[in-house]
């Protein structure tokens, strides 16, 4: 199956760049380019894609606020955020805004792709220990974190509390499973629920409201 793909970035040469690796790709197509946000939405209003790689410095509507409206949709196609840098305060509004994840805009070929895979099947793609400096860097900012509890996390079991604060580590399903003792299914089983139950997306949101309930302090810790 053929993943549709639309680019999002002012940078013309960025865009050509892209186009140019996905093309060479059988199972994916740039269906779509755009040069700001406004473009971005109004493109997927004609054109189905499953994967957008936004940019998040635009000018007349950034990737941030495109990503959010783009989300907000019923059936939204994936979002990766493209950033120049780590550390940055819009890659993680990315992230609460309902992006799968993000990628450094000189990544090797061979990760955007794998990224853009990963995404379009469902799994959230941010490297772990990016998402926790980034999450150690802007999590005391969000709203919530002096609450040690949230009602939302009422509605899970304790192994499942156990197992979202190790996603929020980072962990991996496997790693996960090595530390709790359990078999890498039920630890998928336990994630499906859990995002079932708070209503999130996938593992990205799984972090954020980790953070933002203070299930998971900064620095990394429960």
């Amino acid at each position: 199956m053929t993943i549709r793909v639309m680019l999002v970035d002012d940078q013309v040469l960025l865009r050509t760049g892209f186009r140019m690796v996905l093309a060479a790709q059988p199972d994916m197509e740039v269906v779509a380019e755009a040069g700001d946000g406004v473009e971005a939405i109004q493109a997927l209003r004609t054109t189905e894609v499953d994967v957008v790689l936004m940019d998040v410095r635009m000018p007349k509507l950034d990737g941030v606020e495109a990503t959010r409206r783009i989300c907000a949709d019923t059936d939204p196609p994936k979002v990766l955020i493209l950033t120049t840098f780590d550390l940055d305060e819009y890659a993680f509004s990315g992230l609460k805004a309902g992006a799968s994840g993000f990628m450094l805009k000189d990544v090797p070929p061979g990760e955007l792709l794998a990224a853009i895979r990963s995404v379009h099947s469902g799994d959230a793609v941010v490297a772990p220990s990016t998402t926790r400096r980034l999450l150690d860097r802007f999590a005391p900012m969000l709203p919530g974190t002096k609450q040690p509890q949230h009602k939302e996390l009422e509605r899970l079991t304790d192994r499942e509390r156990e197992v979202m604060v190790l996603v929020a580590q980072g962990l991996s399903n496997g790693e996960i499973a090595a530390r709790l003792v359990l078999s890498e299914a039920t630890v998928k089983t336990h994630v499906g629920r859990i995002l079932t139950k708070l209503g999130l997306r996938d593992r990205v949101q799984v972090v954020v409201l980790a953070y933002e309930t203070g299930l998971v302090r900064a620095g990394g810790h429960g």
